[in-house]
């Protein structure tokens, strides 16, 4: 469960993102971000994913309140989600399976287990057969498979997204839909901040609509 109560990110200049956001994404939910460009999405997911702190305000996941930890504690609480972004940040003088062993590594998982789970990541989003590929060797739509790969092989409870299909043709971007609706029926949490009604055609989801950083739907 993610709840928000007025929350606030103010920007040094003053500009705020984000403001007085109150809202609640129950576990297991699918939800958009929508709104117009520079309403605040991408801002929003960056708090919701711990990667920004709010000027203000509280943000509460699975009953803990993130606005109120160290520093220092968020990065094991940074573990339970799975992030992707449009800027995938893949490691390009590594191949792929060793993109997606990285968080497997850092968390000090024995290798072999490692390797298993990272595989089977990469089975799921249909990469297994280009394991051995560099990412500059993959399209677009396997680049951004790839980056979802590595969000997921740690297992989170909240997969959390930012415009995921904004850069793919019309045939990669519902691979992306699919993807993400299928770890939604399993029971993972689903947030995106997204620009394609695609997502609310094929899958009804709820709808978190921004407008200049409020939180109006």
């Amino acid at each position: 469960m993610i709840e928000a109560s007025n929350l606030t990110k103010r920007y040094p200049g003053g500009l705020e993102a984000v403001k007085d956001a109150s809202f609640r994404i129950d576990g297991g939910q699918m939800v958009l971000i929508t709104g117009h460009s520079g309403a605040g999405k991408t801002t929003l997911v960056k708090l919701i994913s711990t990667i920004e702190r709010p000027t203000s305000g509280s943000l509460v996941v699975n009953g803990q309140n993130l606005t109120a930890l160290r520093r220092s504690a968020l990065p094991h609480v940074r573990r339970h989600f799975g992030l992707v972004f449009q800027d995938q940040k893949l490691l390009f003088d590594r191949n792929a399976l060793d993109n997606v062993l990285l968080p497997l590594q850092i968390a000090g998982l024995p290798h072999r287990e490692a390797v298993r789970r990272a595989q089977a990541a990469l089975d799921k989003v249909g990469l297994l057969a280009r394991e051995k590929a560099n990412p500059i060797a993959l399209s677009g739509g396997e680049q951004q498979r790839l980056a979802i790969a590595r969000a997921v092989v740690n297992r989170p409870t909240v997969l959390v997204a930012d415009e995921p299909t904004g850069n793919l043709d019309a045939e990669s971007a519902t691979a992306i839909l699919d993807i993400f609706a299928d770890f939604h029926r399993v029971g993972v949490t689903v947030v995106v901040a997204t620009h394609d009604q695609t997502w609310i055609e094929r899958y009804h989801p709820n709808v978190l609509r921004l407008d200049h950083g409020r939180v109006v739907q």
